[in-house]
This record gives structure tokens, C-alpha cells and sequence, in this order.
């Protein structure tokens, strides 16, 4: 099976990568390596899956935006059978700095995918990265996949909002087969240096203060990256029915823990106080997520299994290792 990811540089797709070939598929991948963080962590996953895999992987420098190049790689590639589509901008905070480079990749890149994805003539399932961020300011807890999704407290969280919609149009439209991915907050070695807890990593280990925002409330279900991993690889081998193209899933730990939570464990795992200073939380960010994990469970057969306390234990561990080369 041939298998094309976007965004294969990127951390969740290095990872979801390396697994799709290490269970024997061949691998297209394409990333434009952007510089929104150190291309250099970029690069050294993609060196892990340039090596090992040989002719197994196929990687292609390209914009997801890149409409041209992309009908060119699928011209050279008619045996694609699955997408999974993680390219994006990503970052909550900086779509108030760049908004245009959201609306370039996130909205025009998933038009652009689509648009070369239906004239596959065997693809049968697309799976596509959408965001916890999409539920915005609804404050039942936890989110569960029917609800209320119009208020959007982000630039970022209307396009990962707008992507959704555009791919409904086109399972719609043409029959295309796929399934949407709320992620929530996921987190592992390899991660973005620009998430929260990488970024405390660093400040601890260098002695410098951490910002936690105030209130009592402040919470996110931490998903931890290989169990994400085995949930993005059973969903897509779970194709949806020709009847019903579309379909968007909850992908999270099912569990809504304190931040202050998380700092403690960082604390504990690299045996060093943090130096935290307290900060009214940005409009941009919500007050604490939750997600309800019983369909991808039901139609996946998938489960959360890594707890916090794990997950970022080993997520020290290479964060020692790799900072010290």
C-alpha cells in the first residue's frame, strides 16, 4: 500500500510515518521544513526516516499550497490508496502575529490537497489532522463531536474549523472518503518546541521562569504521542461506508488534568525546580479541554492508554538526550 502523509517532518507525522513503515507500507511524505520553529528538530525526524527505510520512503521538499507540484507527485504516484494530511501551520498564539500564513496553509492547503486527492483513481481514505481548538468557547465538558463549534476564540481554531467544513463539501460532492482528527494537545518526544511543555522543559533546565496563567482551572487532556500514533493508524484502516464520506473523531486522553499538574511532573522528571510567574490568561486560549474519546472507540476500537505521569517521564528522558548532543 502506498500511503502519502503531509507534514512528515513535522511531530506528529515523523512519528505516524515511521510507524506506517515500520509495519511494511511504502511512504510518500512531503514537507516544506517552514521555519515557524527550528527546522534543525525538523530535519534530524526526517533523518530517522530517511535512513532506516531506504526506497521505503519517498520524501518530497513541497508547500502543501503548491498545487502544480502537488498534481506532479500524484501523476508519479496513481497507486496512492491513503492520505493522511498533517501539514499545517500550527500555534494558537501566533495566528494574532502571521494570520495570512493560517489561511494559506490550513484553508487554501486543504483545498489544494483535496482538489489532487479526488482524481486518485484508488484512494480510498483520507484522514486529516483538525484540532481540540475548533470547540472554541463551548463549555460543556467534556467536547464531545456534536457540539456547538461556531465560536472559535482563534484565528487558528476558525481555520482548523474552515478545513472541516471544506472537506464535508467534498465527501459531499465527490464521494471522498475521509475522517477528521480533533487532536488534543499532544505531547512526547520528538514534540514542538513551541508547546507548553517543552517549553517549560527548557526554561527548568536553564533556570529560567516559567508563565503559568491564573486561575484554578486552568486544564488540558495531554495525549500522549505513540497512543496517537496507534489511533491515526486505526482510523485510517477503518474506512468510512460509501454512505457516509465524512466523518469528524475526538482524539484524546480522556482526561482534563491541571497544568500546575504537569509542571510538577517536569519538576520531578528533571530534578529541578521551575521558577513560575503567574500571567492573566491570553483571550486566544481557553480555560481547559476535555475530550470525550467513545466514538473513535467505538468505531476504531481505540483507547488512550499512556498517563501523564509516563508520558512525561519518558518525554525527559529524550529531551536529557537529545539536548545534550
Amino acid at each position: 500500500m502506498t500511503i502519502l502523509v503531509t507534514g512528515c517532518a513535522g511531530f506528529i507525522g515523523a512519528h505516524v510515518s515511521q510507524a506506517l513503515l515500520s509495519r511494511g507500507e511504502h511512504v510518500v511524505g512531503i514537507d516544506n521544513l517552514d521555519a515557524y520553529y527550528d527546522p534543525r528538530l525538523k530535519q534530524a525526524r526526517l533523518d530517522r526516516l530517511l535512513a532506516p527505510f531506504g526506497t521505503a520512503f519517498r520524501f518530497e521538499p513541497m508547500d502543501i499550497t503548491d498545487k502544480d507540484g502537488l498534481a506532479a507527485l500524484f501523476a508519479s504516484e496513481p497507486a496512492i490508496t491513503r492520505i493522511v494530511h498533517l501539514a499545517a501551520q500550527a500555534g494558537v498564539r501566533h495566528s494574532l502575529v502571521d494570520p495570512y500564513a493560517y489561511v494559506s496553509a490550513n484553508v487554501l492547503g486543504q483545498v489544494t490537497l483535496l482538489e489532487g486527492a479526488r482524481r486518485l483513481p484508488r484512494l480510498d481514505h483520507l484522514v486529516f489532522a483538525s484540532s481540540s481548538s475548533v470547540y472554541g468557547l463551548n463549555r460543556s465538558l467534556p467536547f464531545r463531536e456534536g457540539d456547538r463549534v461556531d465560536m472559535p476564540s482563534s484565528l487558528y481554531a476558525a481555520t482548523k474549523r474552515s478545513a472541516e467544513l471544506i472537506s464535508h463539501a467534498y465527501g459531499h460532492l465527490f464521494a471522498l472518503r475521509q475522517t477528521g482528527l480533533r487532536f488534543f494537545t499532544v505531547y512526547g518526544p520528538w514534540g514542538r518546541p513551541d508547546m507548553a511543555y517543552y517549553a517549560f522543559a527548557r526554561a527548568i533546565v536553564a533556570g529560567e521562569p516559567i508563565t503559568l496563567y491564573e486561575g484554578e482551572g486552568l486544564a488540558r487532556d495531554f495525549t500522549y504521542i505513540d497512543d496517537v500514533c496507534e489511533g491515526v493508524l486505526r482510523v485510517l484502516d477503518t474506512v468510512p461506508l460509501s454512505a457516509h464520506p465524512f466523518r469528524l473523531l475526538n482524539i484524546g486522553n480522556h482526561r482534563s488534568e491541571p497544568v500546575a499538574l504537569m509542571v510538577s511532573l517536569l519538576e520531578a522528571a528533571l530534578g529541578r525546580r521551575a521558577l513560575i510567574r503567574r500571567s492573566p490568561r491570553p483571550p486566544t486560549d481557553i480555560e481547559a479541554t476535555w475530550a470525550s474519546v467513545e466514538a473513535i472507540g467505538d468505531i476504531a476500537g481505540w483507547a488512550p492508554r499512556t498517563r501523564l505521569a509516563e508520558g512525561i517521564a519518558r518525554f525527559a528522558t529524550w529531551f536529557r538526550e537529545f539536548h545534550a548532543t
